[in-house]
């Protein structure tokens, strides 16, 4: 009974310590994990600490009809000011014998990947980002018009702790 009590303490604890630095967290669906490649997946976030730096993160969950090991992304951040980056993204998702990479049990993993390492946000006001996929099969300069196995995308927001 203690050691359930000191489990149940130690992983409580360690979500709260977790957390301390998380600034902005949120997600959106993709409807049935189906990612259309003019859905445009956007973020409105503001009240952030003008002199502290921040890690920026996209997460992404995805299942096992995702077909590729990579993933290309475009974003865009746009500052309260109308000054805009913009951003095309590869991330690895999978070893190349097929091992999903991320968290997760079962057929759902999730990836934390970076985005933006200590940015500061100097501006007062709203900031958006706005994510699309840019996948395509080798030799095509078409771009996949509907991506299998995305399931959701997230935005993370941390204080840097260095």
């Amino acid at each position: 009974m203690h050691n359930k009590f000191f489990i149940a303490l130690v992983f409580s604890l360690s979500l709260i310590s977790c957390s301390d630095n998380l600034i902005f967290s949120e997600y959106q669906s993709m409807d049935d994990g189906k990612w259309k490649m003019d859905d445009q997946v956007s973020f409105q976030f503001s009240e952030l600490d003008s002199v502290q730096n921040h890690n920026m993160f996209i997460n992404i969950r995805n299942d096992n009809t995702f077909e590729f090991s990579n993933l290309f992304l475009i974003a865009e951040l746009e500052y309260p000011n109308g000054e805009t980056i913009k951003d095309t993204l590869e991330y690895k998702m999978a070893e190349p014998d097929g091992k999903w990479l991320g968290k997760g049990l079962g057929s759902i993993k999730e990836n934390k990947l970076w985005f933006q390492e200590k940015i500061v946000f100097p501006d007062s006001g709203v900031y958006k980002l706005s994510i699309t996929h840019a996948m395509r099969k080798n030799g095509n300069v078409n771009g996949i018009h509907i991506l299998n196995g995305i399931t959701d995308v997230g935005l993370e927001i941390e204080k840097s702790t260095q």
